[in-house]
């Protein structure tokens, strides 16, 4: 099968959730995985709303009304990410401080998840504090950051100053749509930072013990 991902962008910006559903639920039934769906479907369809808002051809209104329908059907989708398989691996999955959009990292903690990793999604806009005391509570072994806006990216590199100068032993990787306009840079400077560009690539790595 061939996802359609024109017709599922027009039911996103419609707001048309039970075409957006089915098409989802069609496309999993053909065989693609959850990895493969939000890689293959979500995620190309999330860039294209974005683009179309940049560049003035969809209100923020309707950018909005988008990403509320695919946030229900990542709920949707969740019962397909319980993992059987239980592990005592924890991560700590949050956006960066004035980072709103939250998909992305949402999508990156069922990932874990559907690895059987003890999964604490913290969502938008969490405050660096509050994330180091919420870290030094849950002791993680890793702490993931999704950062979709490059303007953030230089509340990433406090952040990341913040945390190594509190917990300078946690695991910490990142990633998002940021990155697709530059801060590679901002990654070299860490050498202990790791920058995973897709959810494919983030899988195999979980999948592998990385």
């Amino acid at each position: 099968m061939t996802i359609d991902n024109q017709q599922f962008l027009d039911a996103l910006l419609h707001g048309d959730r039970t075409l957006a559903s089915d098409i989802l639920k069609k496309v999993h039934r053909e065989g693609y995985s959850v990895e493969d769906i939000y890689e293959l479907l979500i995620k190309p369809a999330l860039y294209q709303a974005g683009v179309l808002w940049e560049t003035g051809k969809i209100s923020v209104a309707t950018e909005h009304l988008a990403s509320a329908v695919v946030e229900a059907l990542l709920n949707e989708m969740y019962y397909h990410i319980l993992s059987l398989n239980q592990k005592k691996n924890k991560v700590v999955v949050s956006c960066v401080e004035n980072e709103f959009h939250q998909i992305g990292s949402r999508m990156v903690a069922d990932i874990f998840e559907l690895n059987g990793w003890n999964t604490s999604f913290l969502g938008a806009n969490t405050p660096t504090s509050e994330l180091i005391h919420f870290i030094k509570d849950k002791e993680p072994h890793i702490l993931a950051l999704s950062l979709t806006l490059s303007q953030n990216l230089s509340l990433l590199d406090k952040m990341i100053n913040s945390i190594r100068k509190e917990l300078p032993d946690i695991s910490i990787i990142i990633g998002g749509q940021a990155f697709n306009h530059g801060g590679h840079d901002l990654v070299d400077k860490y050498e202990d930072v790791r920058l995973f560009e897709n959810l494919k690539s983030l899988n195999s790595c979980i999948i592998n013990n990385c």
